[in-house]
């Protein structure tokens, strides 16, 4: 690895750890760039996904205050999260690159329109007395299906994570970013470990995307917390919308 390549390794993980944080597309920052480097897409997906995991946990210490008060929900949810971070990353490691491939601008860009939306769908299910504040059985299945992608891929993780919570829980957003959060953290960090134990790491690589991201993940979040919550809802929605037409152009 030339010394180029390295500093601009660790300047997209700067960049990845401080989108994360904020809206939660990072990967589309780091990724394509080590396919750009020449590294296999595999194996770039592997030390991407384990150079994340240091500036997920950093930006959710970052939140650590918006957290209070949520240990219930987090723990709910997060199990669901560790389950699907699993079974995304098994196959990952068992089935061609392309199985999600079809799927993934579509629903990126599903979740952006949810949170478009995402106040009228809130008013309406209040008013039917369906939004509680741990959320319910189909946000718990959705977290899954969502950890599933994460673990496999994730690009864009975040957005569609946030879109369900918004729906479901009855909280504020900044409140339910500092969930999101963890969740993508717990995500990834289950993921890196079965890459760890049953896969080929790029060490170099995810060492140097983990002290970008690490770094990027407290930058995000004093970003994060300033913006006003229409300008939140908006730029997650506007981030979304972009890397679904992007990936759809790139991949079809």
């Amino acid at each position: 690895m030339s010394p180029w390549s390295a500093l601009a390794i660790f300047a997209a993980g700067l960049a990845a750890g401080t989108v994360n944080v904020v809206v939660g597309a990072g990967s589309l920052i780091t990724f394509p760039l080590l396919l750009a480097l020449g590294y296999p897409p595999v194996l770039a997906n592997v030390a991407n996904n384990v150079g994340l995991v240091p500036g997920n946990l950093s930006g959710s210490i970052a939140y650590r205050h918006e957290l209070v008060g949520q240990r219930d929900r987090v723990v709910r949810l997060g199990a669901a999260s560790v389950a699907g971070g699993v079974t995304g990353a098994v196959l990952l490691l068992a089935l061609p690159g392309t199985v999600f491939r079809a799927a993934v601008p579509e629903l990126i860009l599903a979740a952006s329109v949810l949170m478009a939306v995402q106040p009228r769908i809130s008013r309406w299910l209040d008013g039917r007395g369906e939004r509680p504040d741990h959320g319910g059985g189909v946000l718990l299945v959705g977290v899954f299906l969502c950890a599933v992608y994460g673990g496999y891929f994730g690009a864009a993780q975040g957005v569609v994570l946030l879109s369900l919570l918004a729906i479901f829980v009855h909280d504020g957003l900044q409140r339910l970013n500092a969930t999101k959060n963890v969740l993508v953290t717990l995500v990834n960090l289950v993921a890196a470990v079965v890459f760890i134990t049953s896969a080929h790491v790029l060490w170099s690589v995810a060492l140097l995307i983990g002290a970008g991201t690490t770094i990027g993940g407290q930058l995000g979040a004093r970003v994060g917390r300033r913006l006003p919550t229409p300008v939140f809802r908006w730029t997650v929605v506007t981030v979304g919308v972009v890397v679904s037409v992007v990936l759809a152009v790139e991949w079809f």
